[in-house]
């Protein structure tokens, strides 16, 4: 009498018998190695093969999407900001006067004649200032809402591009039109994300409304308080949407034939917009030197 073959072994589990297999590349597999699939039953192996093999799913931006994704700049933007006011706060001695007797926001607030006379870090160092806790909450928990949808459409690497040109045309608009002024804060930049969710909006073929009537309130409250940065947000809200729409739009109205061609032309819209911002900053800046 001739003795029985041994049981086959699971491929990964040497020491468990098995009576399965993985339906496609055949292996002996337990159980516990096995996973259900369209037809028959797929090894673990053989799945992290697909999914490696299969194209990254993408946003109508081109930017790669997890399942899972994690607003890295966002966070980094709000620690950023957080860590700037607590120097100010410490510098001053005062939590809620911290511009007063703080070197850092002396050195960055925006003032159109200061950046005249060189002092060109003032454009983008004075979008991390802020003028007390709740003006710094405010700014921040509107970054918080509306930036991490935008971080996830456009991308780590365009988002935080878009944040930036905001700030650009925020402080060019006013080094223009209130060069009188100091002006600090990120409400800039949150007014060009609030744009750029409205592009985001109808790329997507969804109602804007809500977002339109967030922005039609806050343009309002700019208008009726005093003490607040209208030209700022105005600025800063025309730059965020440009950028936006050269990212999600422009790229389809040249017909871009590729997705590498569609990325250049939107980075290209970027360095349009950031280039027309900081030209206004210059010209404006020789008009008070000359």
């Amino acid at each position: 009498m001739n003795p029985q073959p041994p049981a086959p072994t699971c491929v990964r589990h040497p020491n468990r018998p098995t009576g399965l297999a993985c339906t496609r590349c055949g292996r002996p597999s337990c159980a516990e190695c096995l996973r259900p699939a369209a037809v028959g039953q797929h090894c673990v192996d053989c799945l992290r093969q697909d999914q490696r093999s299969a194209p990254p799913v993408r946003s109508v931006a081109g930017a790669q999407t997890a399942r899972a994704p994690m607003p890295y700049v966002t966070y980094a933007l709000i620690a950023i900001n957080v860590v700037v006011f607590a120097i100010t706060a410490a510098q001053s001695e005062s939590l809620l006067d911290n511009q007063r007797g703080s070197s850092l926001f002396l050195d960055w607030v925006l003032f159109a004649p200061a950046v005249a006379d060189g002092e060109w870090w003032r454009v983008l160092g004075s979008g991390f200032l802020h003028y007390g806790p709740v003006h710094l909450l405010l700014n921040m928990f509107a970054l918080y809402v509306v930036g991490r949808d935008a971080e996830l459409v456009l991308g780590r690497l365009r988002y935080l591009a878009v944040y930036v040109v905001s700030l650009l045309g925020g402080s060019a608009a006013v080094m223009v039109l209130a060069q009188n002024t100091v002006t600090a804060g990120a409400s800039g930049a949150v007014y060009g994300l609030f744009g750029a969710i409205t592009v985001i909006l109808i790329r997507l073929r969804q109602s804007p409304n809500q977002m339109l009537i967030i922005i039609g309130i806050n343009v309002f409250i700019s208008f009726s308080l005093p003490g607040i940065s209208l030209w700022g947000h105005l600025g800063g809200l025309a730059a965020g949407t440009l950028a936006t729409v050269g990212i999600l739009f422009l790229p389809s109205w040249l017909r871009a034939k590729s997705q590498e061609t569609a990325r250049m032309i939107g980075w290209v819209a970027v360095a349009v917009v950031a280039s027309v911002a900081l030209s206004v900053v210059g010209a404006t800046a020789m008009t008070l030197t000359a």
